[in-house]
């Protein structure tokens, strides 16, 4: 399933122009291994877009295309409005890989005088961003300690600094909160909200599902080299929310409802069509629109039984991430890793997991 992005969080990046813009990349490895097979994607500019994939789906393998570290098989599209590869556009990304390594000799102040000069960045602005991005990501206390003496989520915090000393447009940081506890996650959310805010695009890849579920406005799966869905969480779950009911009752829920609608508990939906689905702890009633729900709330008030719980669930970014590597034929998940030779051919054929 891939959701074109069409709500409101996409029209901004459509009206700024996209950040990246990728489509067809592939990259073939030796051995004939299918790191990625026809990759398609869109970031928006002023977007927090999160990349998520089990282990070896081509996750870095993307990254490091985009990075120029390495020259696809093929690709077309554009990278801040220049073709995938150009190296001077470099010049506007920010970028901070998963396992980085400072040195350790070095204060956090300097990491950042260090890089920025890598970057071209002149002395005076320099001078001027360091205090700032400091400041920013809460390090204005430790930025004369040398890095040796950091903790993880430190060095995370320093590296996100680092990756915005050149004032990119484009901000690629990869499992950002990898390693770091609940506080540092918060606070490192914060710092790309921040980010987002000035108008910068982010691309975020993380294993942390939850983490991304909370900042992303847009998400892709990867599976197997292959993009299995893409957009915001609302457009990737439409048609498939429910409201779920709990019912203050020792019976089990299908039981009681057998007593008091006998009709809707043979159908196994309501009047409208709408699935009615039960567990050992609930009812839930296949819509997202409360009005829906109503009449089968009112009868079971109706008849002296206490509605214990009614809430509006959407499947999460877990779910939707195990409905992407789980093979649908088998119901087993995925193998790791890229596909080999055959897969590539099953899939350019339909017939490959995607």
């Amino acid at each position: 399933m891939t959701a074109t992005p069409t709500s409101a969080v996409s029209s901004s990046p459509r009206a700024a122009g996209w950040a990246v813009d990728l489509a067809d990349v592939a990259k073939t490895y030796k051995g004939r291994i299918h790191a990625l097979r026809g990759v398609s994607m869109k970031v928006g500019a002023g977007e927090i877009f999160g990349l998520l994939g089990p282990n070896g789906a081509g996750k870095s393998t993307l990254v490091k295309i985009l990075m120029t570290v390495i020259s696809p098989s093929r690709a077309t599209g554009t990278v801040l409005g220049h073709p995938v590869g150009h190296k001077p556009t470099l010049a506007r990304v920010g970028y901070l890989p998963e396992h980085h390594r400072f040195p350790d000799y070095l204060t956090g102040a300097q990491v950042l005088d260090f890089y920025a000069g890598l970057c071209g960045v002149g002395r005076a602005d320099r001078r001027k961003r360091r205090g700032e991005l400091l400041e920013l990501v809460g390090m204005s206390r430790w930025g004369a300690t040398r890095v040796r003496s950091y903790s993880k989520g430190m060095r995370q915090r320093i590296g996100i600094a680092q990756a915005l000393m050149n004032d990119p447009d484009l901000v690629v940081l990869d499992e950002p909160t990898d390693g770091v506890d609940p506080v540092g996650r918060r606070d490192i959310r914060n710092i790309l909200l921040e980010v987002k805010r000035r108008g910068k695009a982010v691309f975020l890849n993380s294993h942390l599902l939850s983490e991304l579920e909370m900042v992303c406005d847009r998400v892709a799966i990867l599976v197997q080299g292959v993009v299995a869905s893409q957009g915001t969480i609302g457009e990737l779950t439409e048609g498939r929310q429910r409201y779920e009911i709990e019912i203050a009752d020792p019976r089990p829920p299908i039981e009681v409802l057998r007593a008091i609608a006998p009709d809707l508990a043979a159908a196994g939906k309501l009047p409208g069509g709408e699935a009615i689905e039960h567990t050992p702890a609930m009812l839930r009633v296949a819509t997202a629109d409360a009005a829906r729900v109503q009449p089968l709330v009112d009868l079971i008030r109706s008849r002296g039984l206490v509605l214990q719980a009614l809430r509006p669930v959407r499947p999460s970014l877990e779910d939707l991430f195990m409905q992407a590597v789980t093979d649908p034929s088998t119901g087993h998940v995925l193998d790791p890793g890229a596909a080999d030779d055959k897969q590539g051919r099953a899939a350019r054929t339909g017939g490959g997991a995607a």
